[in-house]
């Protein structure tokens, strides 16, 4: 989620990740369509309602437990979105929701594809 304040984050409540700070999102329900799954799940972690725009990047995430072995597995959708820059509530799974400012983002400590994935969307939104 992209505004003039920044990209919006939550701080996972849950596992995988509990603690780690990452772009809201989540599971589609059976049958939803996947621009209202988005919507949904950073309206339910942040309680800011949200404009979905492109899809920036498709692409997996696999953690392993102590032993190697797979724990989850997941494939992953990110869309550009916008929101006006209104103070997030942490909600549903997030422990935390904040706006980053761009120049900040690297203090964080975002995964490196998370953070691949933000750049490409703020260079998307620049054309959108």
């Amino acid at each position: 989620m992209l505004s003039e304040a920044g990209v919006l984050l939550i701080k996972r409540g849950s596992e995988p990740g509990r603690g780690l700070w990452s772009i809201p999102g989540g599971a589609v329900e059976l049958g939803e369509i996947l621009h209202d799954a988005c919507a949904r799940e950073v309206l339910e972690e942040t309680g800011l309602k949200v404009e979905v725009g492109p899809l920036v990047e498709v692409f997996e995430r696999r953690m392993f437990d102590d032993s190697g072995a797979v724990e989850y597995h997941y494939v992953l959708l990110d869309y550009l979105c916008h929101c006006e820059a209104d103070p997030p509530r942490n909600g549903d799974d997030a422990a935390d929701a904040k706006w980053v400012s761009y120049g900040d983002l690297d203090g964080v400590g975002l995964t490196p594809d998370t953070l691949r994935v933000i750049h490409k969307a703020i260079d998307m939104a620049s054309c959108y």
